[in-house]
């Protein structure tokens, strides 16, 4: 991002407790003629003074307390009117409370999610700033200048909403990304038991890209790509001269630690969020389980050793491969947009809780481009019209649309038919399934759950509603009036002669 900026003709002053990675930058920075626009400072006094007035600095720190050690440092050389912009992946926690610690000294603190990985930081990323309303205004035509541009090179950045709303989309647009990942890496597993080879499943990917409803996919697209990439200097052993160098996808070991090791913590956050807000989201969830499970590795070879080999997936033989793929297609498609559904459900009962005055069509211009979730197909034909007609929090559960609705009713059946036939030959499908169950449960209006309700009552006299009662169908969810003596409640003596007919 420091390169970024100076591309962009603005003068960087870093700092950074490695001297080495600022010397690097300042290399490729001059390597790249942008001499003298990148500048390297060891001590914060020094860095403030460094800075024209109101001062800009840019956070990019790992979550936590660390945010909370370079502010106490930096807050005696800052000024009032001065803007802090934390583009790390913070907690929207600690966003607002370092917010409400800056209040009296003058100091606007802006919480601005980042997104696009490391690639995207160099050439432009997808920007989400979220907190002091006039501090956006005076820093976002920087940020336009240099976040990505969507195919009407229009920047994917805009004024979210009040305290931590920035950090908090772009929590929950990680969370949207670890549910999409895991329908995609699924579909993956589903046809590489099919007998496809990495490079026939990334022309299928390649395919999935170009047309429907994973037209533009950023995850699906990378995953044609990497489908492809040898590693050079390593012989595969075969005569075929293609055939030299392994492809680096067939030597990835299936491990996803990110969520254990502390490197990202927003996963973790979007389902505790749901949870905490009673959002039911199924496939993030399940998605963030799937990490979890794969995470630990050793765990998984010695219960396969103790289940004498687990249940493996069988070879998948199927007659008309074309019209499964398609299948296929839909059901990653539906997890996909479930994901969407479960993300923006989130975000809007927390826009209702915390009162941030979210602008969601601000949101859509954001994932347009540059972001990990970008998907054209879902932004043009799904989000667009939503996001943009002006929602209130209250508007913004997507499964209430008649066009959401019909792209569900399309793929349901190919999502049902690829998760019978994984069932019945054991393949791994976690996130593809809870769509599966979500898309039932969510539409449903005769669940078992009324014998579960009868339960709670029987032990706990936790009440219930009849069917006969019209008040009982309300939005928010309400306490029953009803209560049944199932079974009185009797004295320990009592209940023992009742028990053995003393």
């Amino acid at each position: 991002m420091a390169l970024l900026f100076a591309e962009d003709g603005v003068h960087v002053s870093l700092s950074d407790p490695s001297e080495e990675a600022m010397d690097t930058i300042i290399e490729k920075a001059q390597k790249s003629g942008y001499n003298g626009k990148v500048q390297k400072f060891t001590d914060y006094a020094s860095l403030c003074k460094s800075l024209s007035q109101p001062r800009l600095l840019v956070f990019s720190l790992p979550h936590g307390n660390v945010g909370d050690k370079v502010l106490e440092g930096l807050s005696p050389h800052l000024s009032r009117d001065d803007i802090i912009l934390d583009c790390g992946n913070e907690h929207f926690q600690n966003t607002e409370r370092r917010q409400n610690k800056c209040k009296d000294t003058g100091i606007r603190y802006i919480g601005c999610g980042v997104s696009g990985g490391y690639q995207a930081a160099r050439a432009g990323p997808s920007m989400c700033p979220g907190g002091d309303k006039s501090a956006l205004e005076e820093v976002l035509p920087l940020l336009q200048k240099v976040a990505a541009k969507d195919k009407n090179e229009k920047a994917c950045v805009g004024i979210v909403g009040r305290g931590g709303s920035g950090h908090y989309v772009k929590m929950v647009h990680n969370g949207i990304e670890h549910g999409m990942m895991s329908a995609i890496c699924e579909a993956w597993g589903i046809m590489r038991k099919m007998g496809m080879g990495y490079e026939e499943i990334g022309n299928v990917l390649k395919e999935w890209n170009s047309s429907g409803e994973l037209r533009g996919t950023f995850l699906i697209s990378i995953g044609a790509d990497l489908s492809h990439k040898r590693e050079p200097g390593k012989d595969s052993g075969s005569s075929d001269s293609s055939e030299q160098h392994p492809l680096v996808v067939s030597e990835v070991l299936d491990k996803v630690v990110q969520d254990v090791t502390g490197e990202e913590g927003t996963g973790i956050w979007s389902n505790t969020e749901a949870i905490e807000l009673h959002v039911p989201a199924f496939t993030l969830n399940t998605a963030h389980a799937f990490r979890l499970a794969s995470a630990f590795r050793g765990d998984r070879e010695r219960a396969n050793k103790t289940s004498d080999g687990g249940f493996p997936a069988a070879e998948l033989d199927i007659k008309d491969k074309d019209a499964f793929i398609e299948d296929l297609r839909k059901a990653t498609y539906a997890a996909c947009l479930a994901s969407f559904i479960q993300g923006m459900n989130i975000i809007a009962r927390a826009d209702e809780e915390h009162k941030w005055e979210i602008d969601y069509s601000q949101i859509w211009q954001i994932w347009r481009a540059g972001c990990i979730i970008q998907a054209d197909y879902l932004s043009d034909e799904i989000l667009s019209p939503i996001l943009n007609s002006n929602p209130t929090s209250e508007d913004m559960n997507l499964i209430f649309s008649s066009r959401v609705a019909e792209d569900v009713r399309n793929c349901f059946p190919s999502l049902r038919r690829i998760i019978a036939k994984s069932v019945e030959t054991d393949q791994v499908v976690p996130a593809l399934s809870a769509t599966l169950e979500y898309f039932k449960v969510i539409t449903g209006t005769d669940l078992p759950t009324a014998f579960y309700e009868a339960e709670l009552d029987y032990f706990g006299s936790h009440m219930f509603d009849l069917k006969s009662d019209k008040s009982a169908q309300v939005k928010k969810p309400m306490e029953g009036k009803h209560h049944f003596e199932w079974k009185p409640a009797t004295s320990q003596k009592e209940e023992y002669g009742q028990k053995y007919k003393v």
